[in-house]
């Protein structure tokens, strides 16, 4: 039978490091901005930030970096970052948001 591991015992994910180009980042920005969490959305672009930092050569891409400055921390407050911080971090790390359709949408097709 196979032993089983508690949740507290496995290592801590860093999804940074599975951002390597470009594509990646957009996509997982995508997926994120689709769950319509602003803690999240914090937490997704400082992981976007980390991800450039070390793509551009960063040495130690969490001590002095962007990524552990405003507007790429995670806010402590339940509405998460306001827009413009949103804009701002997308912007420096190279991302501009874009609007698509919602499937589901209640809305009458042209």
């Amino acid at each position: 039978m196979t032993e089983k591991m508690p949740i507290s015992a496995l290592p801590e994910l860093d999804a940074a490091a599975w951002l390597d180009h470009d594509d990646a980042i957009a996509d997982y920005l995508t997926l994120v901005l689709a769950e319509d969490d602003p803690a999240l959305l914090a937490a997704a672009l400082g992981d976007i930030a980390r991800a450039r930092a070390r793509l551009a050569g960063g040495a130690n891409p969490g001590a002095g970096s962007r990524a552990s400055d405003p507007p790429f921390a995670a806010t402590d407050c339940g509405a998460g970052p306001p827009f413009e911080a949103v804009s701002k971090a997308c912007k420096a790390v190279g991302l501009r948001l874009v609007a698509q359709p919602v499937r589901d949408s209640a809305l009458p097709r042209p």
